[in-house]
């Protein structure tokens, strides 16, 4: 894998995942012609995440598939990457950067782009063989191989990575168990019907849920995992244990520069630190949103994308403030979950479509007004709210309601008197 280092760039962006590596993209595409440095910690080219819990663990995405960019287009674009290494410090008096191999590179602009992590388990038998995480392609790999071999999964964690991998191990005949402390799933990003109706299509593909339910432990002789004990006295049977419990900001290294952080590293709309010459973007920021009323970190491919070509922009001197909708999706078996805005809050809801077939759309609302959709085989749905969500005066329920929740009508504009 290529080390092309620099030692001196106009902007270097440590991060080589879909945020830094839109960021890089963007800038040429922007005009920029300065020298652009990027340096991942993984020995391989920038690639997707999300097929890892879902196409590639089933053996229909490969791994050329995975890579977003190829280094023949990233030579052509002059776009340096060095990949395999970590950087270690940033000395921003000095405007450089440290790596981890003893190497240095200076910078005039710095884009953080780390990411985030999975958040481990720090209970009893996390050491053991069997246990995992799945974020990076290395996981994954070691994800499929140990999947092969079992027959009993246990997943800790009802979020999307956790019932996109339960509904893979059980299309691969495994028996599984999902075990969440929250009483449904995905209970932090989707409204209740929602929740409701993947729980039902798992269980009919005979993935065993366990609710409100506390892990006391992963237990095995020998080294090796063989159960998840639950504080009620139950041990569930495992070869393999996944566990997906949430991300945390790769942020200590802005925090050991002396920037801000809170949950991620802190900017403001237009995506700047406290320090003029560093900038952050993707999940490793807190940035104010819009659409949540206040600031968040948001970890998506969506978010990735749009706030690298922002910080290109305003890098390139056309600055703008991050406003896009978020959206983001999930694919769980035969289902595409998609959701556009955030629908935390709401104090409403309307369904369109047919639920029974497995196509339909929620549209919430909160005080009177639309704040999100939630689709499930209906991408048609998801486009248009996403551009109803960024019309300057999105539709109260009242104007919904009048034009019979038709998407496609209000994502015209039309005004119908309520």
């Amino acid at each position: 894998m290529t080390q092309s280092l620099a030692p001196q760039a106009d902007v270097v962006i440590l991060g080589a995942g879909q945020a830094g590596l839109q960021a890089a993209l963007s800038l040429r595409e922007e005009g920029f012609d300065g020298t652009i440095q990027m340096i991942g910690d993984e020995a391989v080219l920038p690639y997707q995440r999300p097929p890892l819990s879902k196409g590639f663990l089933l053996g229909a995405v490969t791994e050329d598939a995975l890579v977003l960019r190829p280094q023949a287009m990233l030579d052509r674009t002059d776009i340096r990457l060095a990949a395999g290494v970590a950087a270690t410090r940033i000395d921003r008096a000095a405007r450089r950067v440290h790596l981890a191999d003893g190497r240095s590179c200076g910078y005039e602009h710095l884009v953080i782009a780390t990411g985030s992590r999975v958040r481990s388990w720090t209970g009893q038998g996390g050491e053991l063989a069997g246990v995992a995480t799945l974020r990076t392609l290395a996981d994954a790999r070691a994800l499929g191989a140990l999947l092969e071999a079992a027959g009993d999964v246990v997943v800790i964690g009802a979020g999307f990575i956790g019932l996109e991998f339960a509904a893979v191990a059980a299309k691969r005949g495994k028996q599984v168990h999902v075990v969440e402390a929250a009483d449904r799933v995905m209970a932090r990003a989707v409204t209740p019907p929602i929740s409701a109706f993947f729980r039902e299509r798992h269980e009919i593909a005979g993935v065993q849920f366990r609710f409100g339910a506390a892990v006391e432990g992963i237990v095995g002789p020998a080294g090796r995992v063989t159960g998840v004990a639950l504080a009620g006295g139950e041990t569930l049977p495992a070869d393999l244990v996944l566990v997906g419990i949430g991300g945390i900001a790769n942020a200590e290294i802005a925090a050991e520069a002396g920037l801000a952080v809170d949950n991620g590293i802190v900017v403001d709309a237009l995506l700047q630190t406290a320090d003029p010459a560093v900038s952050a973007i993707g999940d490793c920021c807190n940035h104010p949103n819009p659409f949540a009323g206040g600031r968040m970190r948001l970890e998506s491919v969506q978010n990735a994308i749009d706030q690298g070509r922002v910080v290109a922009a305003r890098i390139a001197g056309k600055p703008q403030p991050y406003h896009a909708v978020p959206w983001f999706w999930s694919d769980q078996g035969d289902l595409k979950l998609q959701m556009a805005g955030l629908t935390t809050g709401f104090d409403a809801q309307v369904t369109i479509g047919d639920r029974d077939a497995a196509r339909f759309s929620l549209i919430a609302f909160r005080a009177g007004q639309i704040i999100g959709v939630e689709s499930v085989n209906r991408p048609g749905d998801n486009m248009l709210a996403r551009r109803i969500l960024a019309l300057p005066a999105p539709p109260t329920y009242g104007e919904a309601e009048a034009a019979g929740f038709d998407l496609k009508a209000l994502a015209a504009g039309v005004k119908v008197q309520a």
